[in-house]
């Protein structure tokens, strides 16, 4: 990880600089009354490092206000090593790893890196698939979801996991991932309907709720591995290879890795192996410019602890 020796990962005043380029490129902003003019940087030797001063409202802010960096204590530098952390380990670092690599508490390492998920969510992304190119879906299933266990009959295992329907778009080499209640028409058509242009081909196994889901879109080709079909015999363009590999970068971050994802979290850490993968070397991000993307969603993500610990 050569790139952690740069000054901003090591130097808490290189970092609010670096952090303040990328969120405010065209100089500071004020979060309270969304001024530009007659701003001014704080000085003296007991001012909080990256304070600034809007003379319009009167309120003094720093580039933490408004992201996911908000109310916390852990200096810059050491934000900046996680972002980068969690964004260059391909299937992830938990929590543990973090609480010993940056000296910070588990509790702090563990929030943290929920927040540095949130930042990694895509915010309104475009409709895969929009110039007719091919989308894999699929689902899988992972853990216990134990809000449903204890309706489910012994036996029925799969009924009680916690299931994902995931999207890969060929084209971009995009994936975009989310937990549903059930596999059904009900549960997976809306995700469809909303995430896949109408012009684009479908690529499914052969289950049969994306039979009655495929004639919204300009084509549906599917595969049988109940026959062990992995590649349509009649056209070899018809495969889901591609979200299966995406499945397996996920399993074996999410057990090999993290080990345990409660239902209620499950869906920011899809969000960081959606981000990493859609972001990985192969389509040409590197791991600095991968965190350099990580670091743009940190804006209107604040994360309190409550809510990523699931309190009301």
């Amino acid at each position: 990880m050569s790139h952690l020796s740069a000054n901003h990962f090591h130097d808490e005043e290189a970092a609010y600089a670096f952090v303040e380029a990328r969120v405010w490129p065209t100089g500071p902003v004020c979060p309270h009354c969304g001024g530009v003019e007659r701003i001014s940087k704080m000085k003296g030797t007991s001012t909080r490092i990256g304070a600034y001063k809007c003379y319009q409202c009167r309120k003094p802010f720093t580039v933490k206000i408004g992201t996911i960096f908000e109310a916390s204590h852990v200096k810059m530098n050491l934000w900046l090593q996680a972002i980068y952390l969690m964004s260059a380990s391909k299937k992830g670092i938990s929590a543990n790893q973090l609480h010993r690599t940056l000296d910070v508490t588990l509790k702090t390492a563990w929030f943290m890196s929920h927040r540095i998920r949130e930042a990694m969510r895509s915010n309104n992304p475009s409709p895969m698939g929009s110039n007719g190119g091919a989308v894999e879906v699929d689902e899988t299933f992972l853990g216990t979801d134990k809000t449903k266990a204890h309706k489910i009959k012994k036996g029925r295992r799969i009924a009680h996991m916690n299931k994902v329907l995931s999207l890969v778009d060929r084209e971009t080499g995009a994936a975009r991932s989310v937990v549903i209640n059930e596999i059904s028409i009900a549960s997976i058509a809306p995700v469809l309907e909303a995430n896949i242009a109408r012009e684009a081909r479908l690529m499914t196994d052969e289950a049969g709720v994306y039979k009655a889901i495929g004639w919204n879109f300009a084509d549906h080709g599917s595969v049988n591995h109940g026959k062990d079909e992995y590649v349509s015999r009649a056209d070899r363009t018809v495969h889901t290879n591609t979200i299966e590999g995406y499945f397996s970068i996920f399993k074996r971050g999410m057990k090999g890795i993290y080990q345990h994802c409660s239902s209620k979290h499950l869906h920011r850490y899809l969000a960081e192996f959606d981000f990493r993968y859609s972001n990985r070397q192969a389509l040409g991000t590197d791991d600095a410019a991968r965190a350099n993307v990580a670091l743009l969603g940190v804006v209107g993500k604040r994360l309190k602890y409550a809510a990523a610990n699931g309190e009301a």
